[in-house]
């Protein structure tokens, strides 16, 4: 059997797939303004498409007729991913606004023409926001969520809106879309959910950026399983304005990328108090506007790195790349040191996260609602009799009962009000908060890592909402409120992707991404999928301007 894909280690240095800088260091936070050769498509960064676009060698609209293609050819035809829902039909005519605005003035922000991708539970005035349910087939909302906003002010482009679970609750199926999303690695595995349009749609090269929600980890699943860079901002710190609810205790917006470089643009154009989210007045004072400022190759070098052992065992191999990663942090002057997470907490924390999740969107998902038209359902029991009276027809053919199963059990589920919801948010969150950061600075720590998925992604069979098992730490985080950045860290012998979580406390966005950022350059370790190869043309110019940044 071919050994696991790692990142570098002088242990395993047999097993390394790194075809990057042999092991010296990058010294700039930018990358490279190198000459020769184009840059494949999948591997320039926002940098580099700036580079490209300020010598006139690139332009945006041929950025977005390259993105189109690949949509064309590998979630239309081909293998068939079931990544995209609708694209804007006034992107290409967007990009060529921007094209000559760029010209006469100058670019509005390093997102000047760029791509991006919208999870369909994230609002747009112009183009349909479904949470991937037939329920809300044709919604348009209102306005544009206050993120959505903030990219377009930034000269960002809505280039499609992409797949989900359903009303954001596991599995890998809307019914909105009525087929399994695939994961391009390997399309009989799990892409997860409930952001994996979005992951398959950046680990494809579909777009530039993605945005995916998190309640209990949706941007993080979907990022390690599709190879890519992720992040769950800490609570408060991106407005959930204009986003379908799943719990406002524990939802966030989350940013996914090729790169951690592309990943610290786009979260800094997001970020801004937003009087319409009383969550975000957390962060007045804490969020900054560009986060590109934090990344630095060397810091690791005196990093203090906790690895949380409860989180591995599960599987062999994604064992063995997260203590290749390891390997690489100590080469590169970390510090790794052991913690571990409370017993209880671990054998509690699902139900602990339900205990909140579910009465949330039993009373939020009809504040929702209430902004929509009139054919639309209003009350949770609307959704129940108007599911159970549409035959869902899944790939194999049998109907599909899940959509209404789930909301009864939201229904059931009680108020916000009762003893068992008050003492959990209250109390038992806070309590959780205060545990997660009494470990980070009791043992001084930057970070604490872990495997995002204690496995590989799981066979699509029976839904494919996850990995294969194991204890996750993501619900963790989540009720911590405290952010959580995926980096890609290596592959198993049958090609899956393996991802690595860096946890920090509040507001730490920041030195996390350049913890990631370090870690990524030292590694090299993100691949293209075999089922989305990248066209031979698909190439961007690189800039013989050292200057610009």
């Amino acid at each position: 059997m071919p050994a696991p894909c790692l990142a570098p280690s002088v242990k395993r240095v047999l097993f390394i797939c790194w075809l990057g800088v042999g092991g010296q260091a990058v010294t700039s936070a930018l990358p490279p303004a190198l000459t020769g050769q184009d840059i494949p498509l999948s591997e320039a960064t926002i940098a580099d498409l700036n580079r490209a676009f300020e010598d006139g060698s690139f332009t945006s609209e041929s950025l977005i007729r390259m993105y189109l293609d690949r949509i064309e050819a590998f979630d239309r035809a081909g293998p068939e991913l079931n990544a995209i829902l609708w694209l804007n039909p006034r992107a290409l005519e967007t990009a060529v606004a921007l094209d000559r605005e760029r010209r006469e003035r100058g670019p509005r922000s390093p997102l000047h023409g760029i791509p991006v991708v919208l999870k369909d539970n994230i609002d747009t005035g112009d183009m349909p926001t479904t949470a991937g349910s037939v329920l809300l087939a044709g919604s348009i909302p209102p306005d544009d969520a206050f993120i959505v906003r903030k990219l377009r002010e930034a000269g960002a482009i809505i280039l499609a809106k992409v797949n989900m679970s359903e009303f954001a609750s596991g599995g890998t199926l809307s019914s909105i879309g009525d087929f399994w999303m695939k994961n391009p690695h390997a399309l009989q595995r799990t892409p997860s959910g409930s952001s994996g349009g979005t992951g398959i749609s950046i680990a494809s090269s579909f777009a530039q950026l993605g945005i995916g929600s998190d309640t209990g980890g949706s941007v993080r699943g979907p990022s390690t399983s599709n190879g890519i860079v992720g992040m769950r901002p800490t609570h408060g710190l991106l407005s959930r304005d204009g986003i379908v609810p799943l719990s406002s205790t524990l939802d966030m917006a989350g940013p996914m990328t090729r790169h951690v470089y592309d990943l610290a643009v786009m979260l800094g154009a997001m970020t801004g108090v937003d009087p319409a989210d009383t969550a975000t007045v957390k962060s007045e004072g804490r969020f900054e506007t560009d986060y590109t400022s934090f990344l630095d190759a060397g810091a690791l070098d005196g990093a203090r790195i906790g690895v949380a052992r409860d989180f591995l065992g599960f599987d062999e191999e994604v064992d063995w790349v997260v203590e290749a990663a390891l390997d690489v942090m100590r080469a590169r002057g970390a510090v790794v040191v052991e913690v571990r997470f409370p017993r209880w907490l671990l054998d509690a924390k699902e139900e602990w996260y339900t205990t909140v999740r579910w009465p949330d969107f039993r009373a939020e998902i009809e504040i929702y609602l209430a902004t929509l038209g009139p054919t639309y359902p209003k009350t949770l029991a609307d959704m129940i009799e108007r599911a159970k009276s549409i035959t869902s027809i899944v790939p194999d053919g049998h109907a599909n009962p899940t959509r209404w199963s789930l909301f009864e059990r939201e229904e059931a589920s009680g108020s916000k009000s009762d003893f068992a919801y008050v003492a959990m948010k209250n109390h038992g969150y806070p309590m959780v908060r205060d545990i997660v950061a009494g470990m980070l600075e009791a043992n001084d720590l930057d970070a604490i890592v872990y495997p995002t998925s204690p496995t590989r992604p799981a066979l699509l069979e029976g839904g494919g909402g996850g990995g294969g098992g194991g204890r996750s730490a993501t619900n963790i985080a989540s009720i911590a409120g405290f952010p959580d950045l995926i980096v890609p860290a290596g592959f198993t012998s049958n090609r899956l992707p393996v991802g690595i979580s860096f946890l920090g406390a509040a507001f730490s966005e920041g030195r996390l991404l350049g913890l990631g950022y370090a870690f990524e350059q030292a590694t090299h370790a993100r691949r293209d999928p075999v089922h989305a190869p990248l066209f031979g043309d698909q190439r961007v110019p690189r800039s013989t301007d050292r200057s610009s940044p």
